[in-house]
């Protein structure tokens, strides 16, 4: 029996492992059937499109950097299993003031005035949930398994994340806007059962009170945790993954209407496809290292991403001289001459940077005392949000001045570049700390 299968048929890995799968498939669920809906129904201008999605991005990722100081405070100074079921009671709220602005703008009632700000509304709220929960699933993880199971928990954890943003992402691309608005609701709800079997998790740290002054905790959190060199290359270079990562599924939508004259089914698809190759990427990387935490192969992972990037920008530029003059089915775009190299493309990206960020990951839960692993969770969330807010307002201000979404992709093929170089320095930090304990 594998460590991954033993894991699978643990009560103190399952219902952690599930309650995330939920949340994940309910959170790509409910906002790719909004980007959808507004990209494919409200709205008939490509800058506009880029707008929106780039907006909605960066809205959910702002609690991240808002708030994750305290949220690391908070799950180190409670009960983290405590902490996951109060947040999925919420959960259940948000996803009814979500499903309330899906239904009204399905009805068409009030869809610029109150139903997209009502979506938007859910969204921001759906980041602050995802925030609270962000710090506990990868800290309560040494804290529930055993040292040589802590990467193959945190695979599994990635791999099923993607799994679910997948179902997720499909089913909003299919499934008309009013079935989404009921499915959330009832996600929610069995998310929460769920959370309810999660084993206790008691507090390991010594906090006694929380710093409520955000730009305060913030920053003393980033201070106390990113002096470890390992710990603060693996932060940067994971900010600059998903900076990548974030400006390539604010393009996808956009980019499938309008370049690829591709149907929401197909924009649904795109997602999907990128969302397995990291679950690929997830487990293969496990594979590799054989359950040792390393950065090995973080170069060269980041660098292939790079290199599948440019591809598939160079197969949307052949495509775009030969493209046809109404939207696709998935069937049509199928069938439609590069489509496979296309999705291969697209799914080189994503099974690359998942062999890329999974190791990282796991660097910030097995190079900090246990009491200190949530709040390097939250350090990295902060960063990495304040570094995709970023990304968003960078995508958003090139559809503002009218440059191409593809174009735009040559963006985040550059940013590969200076995330090959942190692995680099993360690997050679790596060496440097191994050597000084030889």
């Amino acid at each position: 029996m594998t460590t991954s299968t033993h894991l699978l048929r643990r009560r103190r890995f399952l219902p952690l492992f599930v309650t995330q799968l939920f949340n994940a498939f309910n959170d790509n669920l409910y906002k790719t059937a909004m980007v959808l809906f507004v990209v494919y129904t409200v709205y008939s201008d490509e800058s506009q499109e880029g707008i929106f999605s780039a907006v909605a991005t960066g809205l959910f990722m702002l609690p991240f950097f808002l708030l994750s100081a305290v949220a690391g405070q908070l799950a180190d100074m409670r009960d983290k299993a405590r902490i996951i079921r109060t947040v999925k009671f919420c959960e259940i709220i948000l996803m009814l003031i979500g499903a309330s602005g899906l239904y009204l703008a399905w009805q068409g009632i009030a869809v610029d005035e109150f139903a997209i700000p009502l979506m938007m509304l859910a969204l921001f709220l759906t980041g602050v949930q995802s925030t609270f929960l962000g710090p506990i699933k990868y800290a309560i993880l040494p804290q529930h398994l055993k040292k040589e199971e802590v990467l193959a928990g945190t695979g599994l954890v990635e791999a099923g994340t993607y799994i679910a943003i997948l179902t997720g992402t499909i089913l909003a691309g299919w499934i008309p806007v009013e079935w989404a608005a009921g499915g959330i609701i009832f996600t929610a709800l069995v998310g929460y059962m769920v959370s309810r079997q999660i084993p206790t998790a008691p507090p390991l740290g010594t906090i006694e009170k929380i710093d409520w002054n955000i730009w305060r905790a913030s920053s003393n959190l980033i201070r106390g945790t990113m002096h470890d060199r390992q710990i603060y290359y693996a932060i940067i270079a994971i900010s600059f993954f998903w900076t990548i990562g974030a400006v390539l599924t604010i393009q996808f939508p956009p980019l499938a209407k309008n370049t690829l004259m591709a149907s929401k089914e197909v924009a649904s698809l795109f997602l999907a496809v990128f969302s397995v190759g990291i679950a690929i990427g997830s487990v293969s990387i496990n594979a590799l290292l054989k359950g040792t935490v390393s950065a090995r192969y973080a170069p060269v992972s980041v660098i292939m991403m790079g290199v599948f990037v440019v591809a598939f920008y160079l197969v949307c530029r052949l495509w775009a001289a030969n493209a046809p003059t109404e939207l696709m089915g998935v069937t049509e775009f199928i069938g439609w001459p590069m489509a496979t190299a296309l999705l291969l493309c697209l799914l080189g990206i994503a099974i690359a940077g998942g062999m890329f960020v999974v190791p990282l990951y796991a660097f910030l839960t097995t190079r900090v005392a246990a009491d200190q692993a949530a709040r390097t969770i939250a350090a990295n969330n902060i960063v990495n949000s304040g570094a995709m807010v970023v990304g968003a307002l960078i995508a958003m201000s090139l559809s503002f001045f009218g440059i191409p979404i593809a174009e735009q992709l040559l963006l985040s093929a550059g940013m590969c570049i200076i995330s090959a170089w942190l692995g680099r320095r993360l690997l050679n930090a790596e060496r440097e700390a191994q050597s000084a304990t030889a």
